[in-house]
């Protein structure tokens, strides 16, 4: 059972008021599975396509996976018999899903360990449309190293830049795990023109943080990314796994936030579910006429943030 926590009390303003008893008709609705991993891929891809098809049946139009659902994370590690976990894109996974998609007529978001060449793999999300065609591929950005999160071993930082994709129900943009700490992704994203971001996720408590850091990590990540939905005007929707994995322990929490930050709707941190979320896509143009962000930014003086530092 999805929970619906309560969120820190706010002042509502006139304004929101108005935002929040507006009629809205543009809608569509997502699916976020929220999975526990073996380390058999096979089983975990028939997991996957079971909660897709449970997810379908509940209505969702747009149904995103966790980062690499296909494995445990291995990234605990440097491995190189990690590797034989890639494939290429596309692939064995994203030819059976993109069946799958064809026949529910649904927007499946796939992250997958791609393999590139020899060589040369990505933390990758694949997106597939409604009809099962392959519109493209968002790879991971911003790459890890800190202990038990040793990705920089696996992965070359993606070369796509940042993308939104026009799916049959919204245009979405797709950023991974720790891309989500970064505003520069989300807000190039948003520029793009999407109206939900994704955030297909691998996150846990380290063993050697106590309960209080695990806590505040815990609020961090999910401030962090309510703040890339008022900031851009959109929803945010960000899809963990769950459960325990070596040493880590993944703290699910699933969530979608609407474009003032709230969250709409928040799976449990134990167990594996799968969220259904209304979102109003119209609320995004309501938003962003009150909140005029984008109308304000001062783009004449922010060349230095292509700096690394600001000497």
């Amino acid at each position: 059972m999805a929970l619906s926590p309560e969120t820190p009390s706010l002042t509502i303003s006139p304004v929101m008021t108005a935002l929040s008893s507006s009629t809205h008709t543009q809608q569509v609705i997502l699916g976020l599975v929220q999975m526990a991993c073996s380390d058999r891929p096979g089983t975990n891809l028939d997991k996957a396509v079971a909660a897709i098809q449970g997810a379908a049946r509940q209505g969702a139009q747009i149904i995103c996976l966790q980062e690499l659902f296909g494995s445990r994370y291995f990234c605990q590690s440097e491995d190189v018999e990690q590797f034989a976990l890639a494939e290429p894109v596309p692939g064995p996974t994203t030819e059976r899903l993109s069946q799958l998609a064809a026949a529910h007529q649904v927007v499946l978001i796939v992250p997958v360990f791609e393999k590139r060449t020899e060589g040369i793999f990505h933390n990758t999300a694949v997106v597939i449309d409604a009809d099962g065609s392959l519109l493209g591929q968002y790879r991971k950005m911003h790459i890890p190293d800190d202990p038990l999160y040793y990705e920089k071993f696996y992965f070359t930082p993606g070369d796509l830049g940042f993308r939104t994709f026009h799916t049959r129900y919204a245009r979405i943009g797709v950023l991974i795990c720790w891309d989500q700490w970064f505003p520069e992704g989300a807000r190039l994203t948003a520029l793009s023109g999407a109206q939900v971001l994704f955030y297909p996720t691998a996150i846990g408590d380290h063993p050697d943080d106590g309960e209080e850091e695990h806590q505040a990590q815990r609020e961090a990540w999910q401030i962090m990314q309510r703040s890339h939905a008022i900031a851009n005007g959109l929803y945010v929707a960000a899809v963990n796994r769950v459960g325990r994995e070596g040493a880590l322990n993944f703290w699910g929490t699933s969530f979608v936030s609407d474009p003032s930050g709230r969250i709409l709707k928040q799976a449990s941190a134990d167990d594996e579910e799968t969220l259904i979320v209304p979102c109003a896509l119209d609320r995004l143009n309501t938003t962003r006429q009150y909140w005029p962000f984008f109308r304000d930014r001062r783009i004449d003086a922010y060349a230095d943030l292509t700096r690394r530092w600001g000497e």
